[in-house]
């Protein structure tokens, strides 16, 4: 059985829940067609959370990685092309820190793109009436963080897919954000699984006939 790891992040930025991990720890061991799913929660810092990403993958060999993160403002779930290799703080982290125009890996490329098939996802999130788009930036804060630390990784594992899904507030979050659109949780989980089956239906069609199907 395959297995997906999906990552969610706790609160920042004076909110009192992060939508990631709401909805993120609802599929925790959620099994079916040939796999099971792992959900870790990574703390919205610099430098740790990629730490605790990467630990993870270690433990768990999984063969799809999907971390999610907030976006509030944004109005569908946003499936992340690129992430860069700046760290460039709006506000600081978790434990303070806020770092300016500082890469994330020294030795790393400018940027690094999404393995997941992120235009795949977005056919077949719209097939089930699920708002959705492909983005062009994952920002400059800690998601962006994750997502450059998971795919600078991965080009040692070829074999692993990996990429990040930004996601609006949740209805209770809009609540205090005036204005701000937001996605209600179970249409956010609904739209995980489907990029997980869809992530993991390319991955067989690419074996069976190889080629790429974003």
């Amino acid at each position: 059985m395959k297995t997906v790891l999906l990552t969610g992040f706790d609160p920042f930025g004076g909110e009192k829940i992060n939508p990631s991990w709401e909805v993120v720890s609802r599929l925790e061991g959620f099994s079916s067609e040939g796999y099971r799913v792992i959900c870790l929660q990574l703390p919205c810092v610099f430098g740790t959370s990629i730490d605790v990403l990467l630990a993870a993958i270690e433990t768990h060999s999984p063969s799809v990685v999907i971390a999610v993160g907030q976006a509030g403002g944004r109005t569908d779930l946003s499936i992340e092309r690129v992430a860069i290799n700046i760290n460039d703080a709006r506000i600081p982290d978790n434990q303070g820190q806020q770092p300016i125009d500082q890469p994330i890996a020294v030795d790393g490329p400018a940027a690094l793109f999404s393995t997941l098939p992120i235009k795949s996802i977005v056919t077949a999130l719209h097939q089930h009436g699920i708002p959705s788009s492909v983005s062009q930036t994952a920002g400059t804060y800690v998601c962006n963080h994750v997502m450059y630390g998971l795919l600078h990784a991965l080009r040692d594992k070829p074999w692993i897919r990996g990429g990040f899904i930004h996601i609006p507030y949740l209805p209770q979050q809009a609540c205090a954000h005036p204005g701000s659109a937001s996605m209600a949780a179970d249409t956010v989980k609904l739209g995980l699984e489907i990029a997980i089956r869809t992530a993991l239906r390319v991955e067989v069609d690419e074996r069976v006939t190889g080629g790429a199907t974003h």
